[in-house]
């Protein structure tokens, strides 16, 4: 996908001011799904967790989650947000492969939690309050997979197939208002807010919130106005950006695009646009429909959802903290400097982070994984840090090296193994031979051969020049596959010069 024509970054800002807006689905973790009883996890072989409900059959009827509406309550309290005393679900109706029943059962003009806002903090300290309009109850559609074709996309494939797994899944859809006055800073905001959004549902314990598998997904939209027409410009909705990394770069994309054809005497159409993280562009999808087209109209299955004022007592009394006290909590008791802990909240790993240090590692270990090498092979392969380790094998690395068992560098090929599918560390550290060698004998034979091969060096050595000691050790490191301890080298080596 070749890029459009873009428009510098700064001297598009100079000329528009963006003006941006998101929809943020997130899927719950309930045990079924939240209209049938069909079991709701990841993974599963194609269309085996589904029942007639999910497939839109005749005379299957949908029941409502419970557990689906507690959680909905408790991540609209969290996000500041008003309850609604009586919430109706609605039809709204497209025709689409993957939606069976040819309708998704939503929330339209009652939705369930409205009118809030939640506090973001950008790389420097400061803080944007994001308002939210709403946050609707709905079910997930199914998902598709084109075969053939070069892009894996819909255009130029040969068929599709649909898996219905996923169809009838628990969504929370949070709308925000409009958002004014991120300027330049709206490519950051965009991946701070999305970021946020993702460390309040993990710490509800409501959602995996995985975006490399779905489980959280942005729909980012932008319009670009001049600067003092006090108009609003044509928006795009750029569709299910999966990464952090990602809502960032869509969002200066599309500014640097808009820019560019505005500047140049054209128009924008509002339609929904698909990113390509191969190539970090984006491309036409549809015509944005508007709530008209949906023809939503009252769900006549079932009926309103009616939450008690104890209910809705109990689960805010519930709540954990708010982003930015747990933030403040976070950086008193790992004893973090101001520095130290901005470099974690820049990197989006802050709940990696803390999963890690829960799991038994020192939070500066931690940090020093996880925005260390962890981070480094992440940019490499283009991908979120999260996705490539779990917190639980993280820690376990730490703690192998803190025991002893591995250097940093023998931990560094652990790492490797374990992101490769190999097992956990452990496992890695016993197929690949990785331990580190805790045998003095060993270790003092590696080194008797070494001096003997360097007689110069042994005798600089017995001479005071300690610096020399260095080739022998890289001789012994070598000799022993990295699987020595090169501090423990280095004394065994200056014992022995002197024998």
């Amino acid at each position: 996908m070749a890029k459009a024509e873009l428009m510098d970054y700064d001297r598009a800002i100079e000329l528009f001011e963006p003006v941006l807006g998101f929809e943020v689905h997130v899927e719950l973790n309930t045990k079924t799904k939240m209209f049938s009883d069909a079991p709701n996890f990841f993974g599963g072989e194609p269309n085996t967790n589904v029942t007639p409900v999910d497939l839109g059959l005749p005379g299957s009827l949908p029941v409502v989650n419970e557990q689906a509406v507690k959680y909905s309550i408790s991540l609209g309290l969290a996000l500041g947000c008003s309850i609604r005393p009586s919430s109706r679900f609605a039809r709204k109706n497209y025709f689409y492969p993957d939606l069976a029943k040819n309708y998704q059962i939503s929330q339209f003009d009652e939705p369930i939690a409205f009118d809030g806002s939640v506090e973001v903090e950008l790389e420097d300290g400061r803080t944007f309050q994001i308002p939210i309009e709403r946050a609707h109850m709905e079910e997930d559609a199914g998902k598709l997979t084109h075969v053939g074709g070069a892009t894996g996309r819909i255009q130029g494939a040969e068929y599709s197939l649909v898996d219905y797994n996923r169809a009838g899944v628990p969504l929370v859809e949070i709308v925000t208002n409009i958002i004014y006055g991120a300027e330049r800073d709206a490519p950051e905001l965009a991946k701070a807010y999305v970021s946020t959004i993702r460390d309040i549902v993990r710490s509800l314990g409501i959602s995996d919130a995985k975006m490399e598998r779905g489980n959280l997904r942005c729909d980012a939209n932008i319009s670009l106005s001049p600067r003092g027409s006090g108009t609003l410009g044509t928006r795009t909705e750029t569709k299910n950006v999966n990464s952090l990394r990602s809502v960032e770069r869509a969002i200066r994309y599309e500014i640097q695009r808009q820019a560019a054809i505005l500047a140049d005497g054209g128009t924008i159409i509002q339609e929904t646009r698909h990113w390509h993280e191969d190539t970090g562009v984006t491309s036409a999808g549809r015509p944005k429909s508007d709530a008209d087209d949906y023809r939503y109209f009252p769900e006549p299955d079932l009926l309103p959802v009616e939450p008690s004022l104890e209910l809705i007592e109990e689960l805010r009394a519930a709540l954990p903290e708010a982003p930015a006290v747990r933030r403040r909590r976070l950086k008193e008791a790992w004893g973090f400097t101001d520095l130290e802990f901005q470099d974690v909240a820049n990197s989006g790993l802050l709940v990696e982070i803390e999963e890690t240090t829960a799991a038994g590692a020192s939070a500066a270990q931690a940090r020093k994984w996880w925005t260390g090498e962890i981070a480094r092979l992440a940019n490499a392969a283009d991908v979120d840090a999260s996705s490539l380790v779990s917190p639980l094998h993280v820690s376990e690395l730490i703690a192998l090296i803190e025991n002893g068992e591995l250097t940093d560098r023998l931990a560094r090929q652990v790492l490797e193994g374990v992101i490769a599918g190999e097992g956990s560390p452990a496992a890695v550290v016993e197929s690949r031979g990785l331990k580190v060698v805790s045998d003095d004998g060993a270790l003092i034979a590696a080194i008797d051969e070494a001096l003997a091969a360097q007689p110069d060096v042994l005798e600089k050595i017995r001479d005071g020049k300690v610096q020399a000691a260095g080739a022998v050790i890289g001789a012994v490191m070598k000799a022993m596959k990295g699987t020595a301890d090169a501090a423990r080298v280095r004394e065994l080596v200056l014992e022995r010069a002197q024998q």
